[in-house]
């Protein structure tokens, strides 16, 4: 409650937990005028996409969401869920040497569920969306997104446990099972790893970028009382062919994508499509054996990094 009234002078009447989402801490604050706000609080260890030490994701936190900031703003994207600043104008503040804190406007509607498969006519107001978001210059951005990169947020890691295979991982309840099924899967692993490489490093994913989310998937849509969706969790928004974002709303009918082109008189890669999809799901790999392998215990969060670990794997390689 401190942070709040020291840096947006909200004086919470009523604070509570919010165990939505994943990735970042959440809570609901009301004030004493009775005005509801979403608080977000992120472990500036647990965001290697930003960074690899504390004041390197910081600075990449903060300029997502000022780019988040702009792109409502500047650039008319009603659709953006930014964060209020803060009363100096920062979007984050830091919350000691580890966390930081960012506040954003409540909202009253429901998410999707990540996994579900949206309807044809939800797929293709997305397809809207990410058309407009791509179609803004990226110079308008200040400070300017750095290039997103092809490369896993814990690749290093995800190499020590491929390497430590033979070895008792003892780092709670589910890390001897996450051992075995990544020896199992092991060869698969590899081979997929050496095709990200190779495509990555024949410059695949070179070409014009665009400003992308990230993860437009169902879980980061919402659709208001009133009928209006939006995007959250902008902590992703990064540089990038068009593709990062457009393989989450591409159906096998290729409806969404011929209608990207007709909106943008862009083509999409098909090829570059799989590429993005296979690195994503690398990535959530070197996410959850991370995870698993570090000290946990039998909680909500080990349960489901364990569970995705499974389903993962299993879908990788089939």
């Amino acid at each position: 409650m401190h942070a709040l009234a020291d840096g947006w002078g909200i004086r919470a009447a009523a604070l509570s937990y919010a165990p939505v989402g994943g990735g970042s801490y959440h809570w609901m604050a009301r004030d004493e005028q009775g005005e509801q706000r979403f608080v977000t609080v992120d472990d500036l260890d647990d965001k290697g996409w930003l960074g690899r030490t504390g004041p390197a994701v910081l600075a990449g936190l903060r300029a997502a969401m000022g780019a988040a900031v702009t792109l409502r703003r500047d650039a008319a994207l009603g659709f953006v869920v930014a964060p209020v600043p803060a009363r100096d104008g920062q979007t984050v503040r830091s919350l000691g040497a580890r966390y930081t804190v960012a506040v954003f406007p409540f909202l009253s509607g429901v998410p999707g569920r990540w996994g579900e498969l949206p309807s044809a006519p939800e797929r293709a107001e997305l397809v809207e969306m990410l058309a407009a978001l791509h179609r803004v210059d990226p110079a308008m951005l200040v400070p300017s997104l750095p290039p997103h990169e092809i490369g896993l947020a814990w690749r290093g890691d995800l190499e020590v446990a491929l390497r430590e295979l033979d070895q008792p991982w003892d780092g709670g309840p589910f890390a001897e099972p996450a051992r075995s099924l990544l020896a199992g899967a092991a060869p698969r692993i590899r081979q997929r790893l050496d095709t990200l490489d190779r495509w990555a490093g024949n410059g695949a994913v070179a070409g014009k970028t665009v400003i992308t989310h990230g993860e437009p998937h169902p879980a980061n849509v919402i659709r208001e009382p009133g009928g209006e969706v939006i995007l959250i969790d902008w902590d992703t928004v990064g540089l990038a062919r068009p593709e990062r974002d457009l393989w989450m709303v591409a159906s096998d009918t290729g409806d969404e994508l011929r209608r990207y082109t007709e909106l943008t008189g862009r083509p999409v890669d098909v090829a570059v499509l799989g590429l993005y999809r296979l690195r994503w799901a690398l990535d959530d790999i070197s996410c959850f054996v991370r995870d698993l392998r570090a000290p946990h215990r039998r909680t909500a969060d080990a349960e489901h990094a364990w569970q995705s670990l499974e389903l993962t794997v299993a879908q990788l390689t089939r």
